[in-house]
Order: structure tokens, then sequence, then C-alpha cells
């Protein structure tokens, strides 16, 4: 099982937090794993708006051509 740098770089973050060497808050200290997921989906979204818009474009020029 590997992990990832966000997964590495989130367990550095709770070591220095445990350790009291860094004074945030635990949103920020577990940020990069909901950062992760925030830019995995909205990569995911933008491609879906990419992929709605070619669909109706197509079905406009097949409307037209009629």
């Amino acid at each position: 099982m590997k992990i990832g740098f966000l997964g590495l770089l989130t367990l550095v973050f709770i070591v220095l937090k445990l350790t009291h060497y860094i004074d945030w808050s635990w949103v920020w200290v577990l940020s990069p794993l909901w950062l992760g997921w925030l830019s995995l989906t909205t990569i995911l979204f933008v491609l879906a708006l990419i992929g709605i818009g070619k669909i109706k474009m197509k079905a406009k020029n097949k409307s037209l051509r009629k």
C-alpha cells in the first residue's frame, strides 16, 4: 500500500500539531485531505460541463442541418 504526497503531508502536519510545533486549527492540519478531494471534484465537474456542452452543440448542429 502506497501513501501519496497529500497523505504524507497530512501525516507530517498531524505530527507537527501533536508535538505542538505548529498551532494551527485541525481544519488546516487536515486540509491536504479535503483539498485533494476538492480538486478532484472540481476537475470532474469541469469535465462534465465540457461534455454536456459538446452534446448540446452536436444536437444544435443537427437541428440546424434539417
